[in-house]
C-alpha cells in the first residue's frame, strides 16, 4: 500500500512550481488541521445560531379536533397593584383544560400563563380568529406534540384597554405580582399541576413546569415577569415587544443597557446557568420585529448569562403585528418548554423535536450502533443539550438551525422505519482491531434509483469534527431525491492523510459491494465542503491507489465547496467549485485560481461565486446558494455516460 509522506518545504516548493511535477509525485497533504485563511471561524456578531425560523402549523390544526378541551372562566379577588393603593378589585382569567382532564386523575399538568396584547382581554386568547389557539391546543394534545399542559389567559387591563398602549405599562408591570399572589394559587390548587402547595416554596419548587408568555404588551409583561418573578417561572416567551424595565421602548432604544440590566437580575438570582430559558419571537414583517431583535442580540452578546442554551429568537417569515401568528409561535414553543416524555421523549413515530437532547439522538433505536455519528462525535457536548442549540457543535459552519437538523434526523428515522439499512462499516473487524480509530468510520447510504451512479459527500469540519448533520446528510438526501445513490462519509479526524485513506476505503467498499448496493460502478462523483472538499479533490487527483492498496478509476466529477485547496494535476476530473463572497475562512481568489489552472490544462471546470454568503453554508437554504446542488448535478450529468441507449440524466 502506498503511503503518502509529507515532503520537506524545499521539495514542496519545487513540486508546486510545475503542474507536470505534481502529477508524477505522491500528493503533498496539509498538516493535521485545515489550512484555510484565516484559521478562525467567522463568528463575531454572527447571530445565525441565535435566530431560527418557525415551523408552520399543520393546516388541519385550524379545524376542530375530535378531542376538544374545555375553557373555564375564573373570576378572582385581587388588589390594585399598579397604583399601589391596595384597593380590592376583581379580575378575570380563562383556563384551558386539555381533553381528558377529568378522566386522567393521576396526570399532572404543566402550565403556561399567556398574556394578551393591548386591545385584547382575557377572553381573546381562546376566542380570537374563531378559536384558533384553542383548536391548536386541542390538536397538539391529541397528537402528543407536547406533555399535558394547561394554558391560562390572564389580563392586565381588567377588561378595559387603556386609550394609549403606553399607558398600560404600569398595569403590565404589576400583573406578575398579581399572578403570584392571587391567580396562580387559585389555578394551581384547583387543578392538578406540579405544585405540591401554592405558597412561595411550593411555587418555586415547581417552576420548571411553569412558563409565562405574551404578545405585544403581553410580551412587555413577560419581560417584567423575568425581572420580578424569576423564582416562579423557568420559561419566558416574549413575542413582538422589547423590555420596558428601563422605560418605554428601552429595549429598542437602549438595548445594551437593557441587556446588562437583565443580566444583573439573572446574576443575582439562584437561577443563573440552566435555570431559565427565554424563547423570544416575532414576524419578519411585524412592526415590533426590530425593537425585539435588537434587544435580544444585545443580550446574546453577554454569553456568560445568555448563551444559546438560555436564549433564542424565532421568526416567522411575513408575519405582521397581529394575533394570528401566535398559533405558530405556540406550536413551536410549547413542545420545547414541555416536551412529551412518554415513549422516551419521542412521539408515536419515533420523531424528535428541537426540545429533544443530544442523548436522545445518540440513543435513538433507529440509529442503534451508529447514533454517535449523527452529530459531531468529536465535539465535547452536554448529553442534555437540546437540539435547538445544535449549531454550537459546528463552529466552522453557518446557517445551522435546530429545526433543520431535526428535520434531517426525522427524515433519516423515516428512512430506517421504511426498512432501509442506513449505515455501513467500511473496514473489517480486523482492521478496526489493528487501529481502533477506524471504529469511527463508515458510510451513511441514501438510496436512489437502482443501477444509477453514486455520489459520496464529504462533510467538512476543519479535520477536527465531521459536520454531517449540516453538510453531509442533507446533501446526500437531496441527491437521492434526484435519483442518485448518495453516501455521506464518516471519517477519522486529525488530518487530511487519514481522512483521505478513509475516503479511498469507502470508494473501494462501494465498488466491491456494488451489486448488493445496487449502484453503478461508473461515473461516480465526489462532493465535499471545506475540509471535505480537500478530500474530494485529493481523491479526484490521485484516486484510491494514492492512498490504499486498491485501484479504481477517478471520479467522473468533483464538486467542491469553500476550501483553500490549491493543488491539482493534469489528470484531475471535471470540477465544479462554489463559494460565497463573504467567506472569511476560505479564499474565493484561491478557488478561482485553481479553476483557471485546470481550465488552462483543458479540464472542464466551473467557478461560482455567490453574494452575501458565508463559509459552511451546506445546502444554503434561505441564502443566495439555495438550490446550488441542482446546478452541480447538471454539471456532473455532462460526464455520466449512456449505456445501452439509456441515459442516466434526469
Amino acid at each position: 500500500m502506498k503511503k503518502m509522506m509529507l515532503q520537506t518545504i524545499l521539495l514542496c516548493c519545487l513540486c508546486m512550481a510545475s503542474c507536470s511535477d505534481i502529477e508524477e509525485n505522491r500528493p503533498l497533504l496539509p498538516p493535521d488541521t485545515e489550512q484555510e485563511d484565516p484559521e478562525t471561524p467567522d463568528r463575531p456578531q454572527d447571530y445565525t445560531e441565535l435566530i431560527s425560523k418557525t415551523n408552520p402549523v399543520p393546516a388541519v390544526y385550524e379545524q376542530e379536533a375530535e378531542q376538544r378541551g374545555e375553557v373555564v372562566r375564573i373570576d378572582y379577588d385581587t388588589y390594585d397593584y399598579a397604583e399601589g393603593t391596595g384597593v380590592a378589585r376583581t379580575n378575570t382569567a380563562y383556563v384551558y383544560l386539555p381533553y381528558g382532564y377529568d378522566e386522567n386523575t393521576n396526570q399532572h399538568y404543566n402550565v403556561l400563563y399567556f398574556v394578551h396584547g393591548h386591545y385584547g382581554t382575557a377572553s381573546t386568547t381562546f376566542e380570537a380568529e374563531n378559536g384558533l389557539v384553542r383548536k391548536l391546543l386541542d390538536h397538539m394534545t391529541e397528537n402528543g406534540d407536547m406533555a399535558p399542559t394547561i394554558v391560562v389567559s390572564p389580563s392586565y387591563n381588567y377588561g378595559n384597554p387603556t386609550p394609549n398602549y403606553v399607558d398600560a405599562d404600569p398595569y403590565c408591570e404589576a400583573l406578575p405580582q398579581e399572578l403570584i399572589n392571587d391567580l396562580i394559587p387559585i389555578v394551581e390548587s384547583r387543578y392538578r399541576t406540579y405544585a405540591e402547595s401554592t405558597d412561595a416554596a411550593g411555587l418555586e419548587s415547581s417552576r420548571e413546569h411553569r412558563a409565562i408568555g405574551g404578545f405585544s404588551m403581553g410580551a412587555v409583561t413577560t419581560w417584567y415577569a423575568l425581572e420580578h418573578t424569576l423564582d416562579y417561572f423557568k420559561f419566558f416567551m416574549p413575542v413582538s415587544a422589547d423590555c420596558w424595565s428601563l422605560g418605554a421602548f428601552a429595549g429598542m432604544n437602549r438595548p445594551t443597557e437593557t441587556a446588562e440590566y437583565l443580566a444583573g437580575v439573572i446574576r443575582q438570582s439562584p437561577h443563573a446557568g440552566t435555570g431559565f430559558y427565554i424563547w423570544a419571537a416575532s414576524g419578519t414583517d411585524d412592526s415590533a420585529y426590530r425593537e425585539t431583535l435588537v434587544q435580544v442580540e444585545a443580550m446574546a452578546r453577554l454569553t456568560d448569562v445568555f448563551p444559546l442554551s438560555n436564549l433564542t429568537f424565532h421568526e416567522k417569515d411575513g408575519a405582521r403585528h397581529e394575533f394570528r401568528p401566535m398559533a405558530e409561535y405556540l406550536y413551536n414553543a410549547l413542545p420545547f418548554f414541555f416536551p412529551n416524555e412518554q415513549d422516551g421523549n419521542m412521539n408515536t413515530y419515533g420523531h424528535l423535536t428541537v426540545s429533544n437532547t443530544v442523548k436522545d439522538v445518540v440513543e435513538h433505536e433507529a440509529f442503534a450502533g451508529f447514533g454517535q455519528f449523527i452529530l459531531p462525535a468529536e465535539r465535547r457536548y452536554d448529553d442534555d443539550m437540546p437540539l435547538a442549540n445544535v449549531a454550537s457543535l459546528l463552529p466552522y459552519h453557518n446557517y445551522v438551525t435546530g429545526e433543520r437538523a431535526v428535520e434531517t434526523i426525522n427524515t433519516m428515522i423515516d428512512y430506517v422505519n421504511e426498512g432501509n439499512r442506513l449505515f455501513y462499516d467500511i473496514y473489517s473487524e480486523a482492521d478496526k482491531q489493528a487501529d481502533s480509530r477506524k471504529n469511527n468510520t463508515g458510510l451513511f447510504f441514501f438510496r436512489g434509483e437502482p443501477g444509477k451512479p453514486f455520489a459520496i459527500v464529504c462533510p467538512g469540519g476543519g479535520f477536527s469534527y465531521v459536520g454531517a448533520i449540516h453538510e453531509g446528510f442533507p446533501l446526500a438526501i437531496a441527491l437521492s431525491e434526484m435519483g442518485y445513490n448518495a453516501f455521506s462519509i464518516q471519517y477519522r479526524t486529525g488530518g487530511a492523510q487519514v481522512a483521505c485513506e478513509d475516503l479511498a476505503q469507502a470508494i473501494d467498499f462501494i465498488m466491491r459491494n456494488a451489486e448488493e448496493l445496487q449502484v453503478s460502478t461508473e461515473d461516480y462523483s465526489l462532493w465535499g465542503g471545506s475540509a471535505g472538499a480537500r478530500m474530494a479533490a485529493y481523491l479526484g487527483s490521485y484516486s484510491t491507489q494514492g492512498f490504499i492498496n486498491a485501484t479504481h478509476d477517478r471520479s467522473a466529477a468533483v464538486i467542491m465547496g469553500y476550501t483553500g485547496h490549491s493543488e491539482y494535476t493534469q489528470n484531475d476530473p471535471p470540477t465544479y467549485v462554489i463559494i460565497g463572497e463573504d467567506d472569511a475562512i476560505a479564499s474565493p481568489a484561491t478557488m478561482r485560481r485553481r479553476v483557471e489552472n485546470l481550465q488552462a490544462l483543458g479540464i472542464d471546470a466551473e467557478f461560482h461565486l455567490l453574494p452575501d454568503l458565508r463559509h459552511g453554508f451546506g445546502l444554503g437554504i434561505g441564502t443566495t446558494a439555495e438550490g446550488w446542488e441542482k446546478d452541480a448535478v447538471r454539471f456532473w450529468e455532462k460526464y455520466i455516460s449512456r449505456k445501452n441507449g439509456t441515459s442516466y440524466r434526469k
